[in-house]
């Protein structure tokens, strides 16, 4: 690649750590598009945001990130991002799908919905990832639904303008109820349109563009 004189390479790749190996590797800019299950930069760069698209800051907020969390690299790149910028970050899940070194990271952890919802500003809700789970890590997808699955009375214990956010694909009726996902507090489709704008950005940057000034 590096004799090909490319200026900005862009990763996907299964194994965690590939984005990081290219870097060192060649002098062109690397953008991480999702690593395995470590990190994914852009989806947290656009989720933060949409974040601040509605809510004017992210310092203060209480953002709550439900579910697959072990097999999720948007979830650790939100993590990373969001208490960067002083958010209030909680996590809540199966104890089968939450790390076990989830505590170091900064988030306060939940194993019960009603109470890590109570009070939120923002819920990120992950796709269940149905190609991971070989491991048998929760009994079906029902009984997913009813513990964990966001519906509007779960949904109720959080402030009244809380915004419903998803990274996509979503799996309607397992980890979201469909009437959430089209609820008007969503800002999942301006998740999408974001994620355009924000990879834009990043590529001028990184073609050597001018400065973009970032506050919290």
């Amino acid at each position: 690649m590096q004799a090909m004189g490319v200026d900005i390479i862009i990763v996907r790749h299964p194994a965690e750590g590939a984005a990081q190996y290219i870097a060192r590797s060649v002098k062109a800019g690397v953008i991480n598009g999702g690593d395995g299950t470590h990190e994914h930069p852009t989806q947290a760069l656009l989720d933060m945001f949409t974040i601040r698209q509605y809510k004017g800051s992210l310092a203060g907020k209480k953002v709550v990130i439900v579910g697959d969390i072990l097999h999720s690299r948007v979830a650790r790149s939100n993590i990373w991002g969001l208490n960067k910028f002083g958010a209030d970050v909680h996590v809540v899940g199966p104890g089968t799908l939450l790390p076990p070194d989830m505590g170091k990271m900064g988030v306060t952890v939940h194993h019960r919905m009603e109470e890590a919802l109570e009070g939120a500003d923002v819920v990120n809700i992950l796709r269940i990832q149905l190609e991971r789970q070989q491991k048998g890590l929760f009994p079906t997808s029902r009984e997913y639904a009813r513990l964990f699955g966001i519906n509007q009375q779960r949904l109720s214990y959080a402030k009244p303008d809380v915004l419903i956010m998803h990274p996509g694909p979503m799996n309607r009726g397992l980890e979201i109820a469909p009437d959430v996902a089209y609820d008007e507090r969503s800002a999942i489709e301006e998740q999408v349109t974001n994620g355009v704008a924000v990879r834009m950005a990043l590529l001028y940057l990184l073609s050597g563009g001018g400065n973009i000034e970032i506050s919290n």
